[in-house]
């Protein structure tokens, strides 16, 4: 059993780390604004940052409804370029999972159909749809942003980027719902803003 409790981030952020069968995942959901170089990772609070940052392929963050407070609990929304600029979003000896490394983690959890309620954190989910969080994963619905700016319930939705591209203009993610225990595969537009998880080397 690997002794790590924590990891920390470029800006002194630490979060908390559980093993999933013989992966190394963080607990929480990432909250950095520089690169691993130290680069400072842009914020888009507005539309139309958020569509120019899209529309060039530039790198974003934001906070849920600009808000604060939501940044706190429920990390920070990236669009896929700052997940696969070659800066580095996560910490040193850790990266942003690839498709087939969630494709593991929800095989160690007994398949896609069930994983989600062993993902989801036992509270915050709309209604009746918080998990049992068996997995310790800690999965919080902290909504998304679309490509025109606009935010989709915290609550409803728990959404994290792969580092894995599907086409020119989306990549793969992976896709909590309130009122499902399915872990939903799909493919988005890159230009959306999710949040990010990482995983150990």
């Amino acid at each position: 059993m690997n002794s790590i409790l924590t990891v920390t981030d470029n800006d002194g952020n630490k979060y908390s780390i559980v093993k999933i069968n013989n992966q190394l995942w963080m607990a929480e959901n990432l909250y950095v604004s520089r690169f691993r170089n130290g680069d400072t990772i842009p914020e888009a609070k507005t539309d139309e940052e958020w569509e120019r940052a899209g529309d060039e392929s530039n790198p974003a963050w934001c906070y849920y409804d600009n808000d604060l407070a939501n940044g706190k609990r429920y990390g920070k929304l990236y669009n896929w370029y700052a997940v696969a600029d070659p800066r580095g979003l996560a910490p040193e000896g850790w990266h942003i999972p690839s498709d087939e490394e969630w494709i593991q983690l929800t095989d160690n959890l007994g398949g896609e159909e069930i994983a989600g309620y062993k993902m989801k954190s036992t509270n915050g989910w709309r209604g009746e749809g918080n998990g049992t969080n068996e997995s310790g994963f800690s999965g919080l619905p902290g909504g998304y942003r679309d490509v025109n700016g606009d935010y989709y319930p915290i609550g409803d939705y728990g959404i994290w980027w792969s580092s894995t591209e599907y086409s020119p203009r989306y990549a793969w993610n992976r896709f909590l719902h309130f009122n499902s225990g399915i872990v939903y595969v799909n493919v988005y537009y890159k230009l959306n803003g999710f949040s990010v998880r990482c995983l150990r080397d």
